[in-house]
């Protein structure tokens, strides 16, 4: 069997079927789709991580800093400190109205 030559240059013609060429075309395009909707998805995911972890960092500090009294105190908290001590003055005086008698 003779042996032919490939020669290649600027002038080289390549037949290929029409349909093969749009099946070509579109496996790229869908391809290319696909691989930026993964990447932004991927992207996305990032994002959403990283707003859990601002959120996680600052839940952290508001758990250790708000029983120490170092992030403020609720209202009813003043209000509950207020009948407590109102509670201990009343104690004292009962107890000073006890010790007289």
């Amino acid at each position: 069997m003779a042996e032919k030559s490939l020669n290649v240059s600027d002038n080289s013609v390549i037949a290929i079927p029409l349909r093969n060429l749009i099946a070509i075309i579109g496996t790229v395009a869908v391809a290319v789709w696909g691989y930026f909707g993964v990447s932004e998805r991927l992207n996305f995911i990032e994002h959403e991580l990283d707003l859990q972890m601002k959120d996680i960092e600052l839940n952290s500090e508001f758990r250790i800093k708000w029983p120490r009294g170092e992030m403020g105190s609720l209202p009813d908290d003043a209000r509950q400190d207020m009948k407590i001590e109102m509670l201990e003055q009343e104690v004292a005086k009962l107890k000073d109205v006890k010790s007289e008698e």
